[in-house]
């Protein structure tokens, strides 16, 4: 595993660099990843409009602020994504506020598609689901916790949909994002630090 890690963090990217790669893309008429596809591009592009808002707009609460400036020692959060993914625009810049707080934290974004063998380490009941957020201590790229792909709130609602709706479809993913839009990243952050916690008890 310790190679894959390694492997990965070569390939990964700065948040900044994560954005321009998808923006550079999409000026190409293309997503990230492996595949292609008309809807793919579509997403991305939703994606990106998403982003820039939530760049502007998130905010770490002071409790996470103190949290993060007393962390025990240095970590690299590495974070699995793709820029077509509704789920990863809504928490990569929340992830990417929170990491900027804190001299403690380094985050790397790796693309899922490229970085296949560290995905499979990583599955969510058996699937690829995506973002997902790896924390690494960062003197020996330990991993010492996951997280992802959605906070509590945002899971349970999908399971709930699905349970009702025996699908999960556009509607679905709308509800989605307005629950995001409500919850402001406070869940994100307050799950992500919960983790170090964890870690640290």
């Amino acid at each position: 595993m310790i190679n894959t890690i390694k492997q990965a963090l070569e390939n990964s990217f700065s948040y900044a660099d994560y954005r321009k790669k998808v923006t550079s893309l999409i000026a190409e008429g293309k997503s990230t990843g492996h595949e292609q596809s008309a809807d793919l591009l579509h997403y991305s592009e939703l994606n990106e409009t998403r982003m820039h808002r939530l760049d502007k707009t998130i905010e770490v609460t002071p409790e996470v602020n103190a949290k993060l400036e007393n962390l025990d020692k240095k970590y690299i959060w590495l974070v699995l994504s793709e820029g077509w993914c509704g789920d990863a625009a809504q928490i990569v810049p929340v992830i990417h506020k929170m990491a900027e707080v804190s001299d403690k934290v380094e985050l790397k974004i790796a693309l899922r598609d490229d970085n296949d063998a560290l995905m499979q380490h990583f599955l969510t009941n058996g699937g690829k689901a995506i973002p997902k957020l790896i924390l690494l201590d960062a003197e020996t790229l330990e991993v010492v916790a996951d997280w992802g792909p959605r906070p509590a709130g945002a899971k349970q609602l999908i399971l709930d949909y699905k349970a009702a709706h025996g699908i999960v479809d556009e509607t679905a993913k709308i509800e989605l994002q307005k629950w995001y839009l409500h919850d402001k990243g406070i869940s994100i952050q307050n799950e992500i630090v919960e983790l170090h916690e964890q870690v640290l008890s």
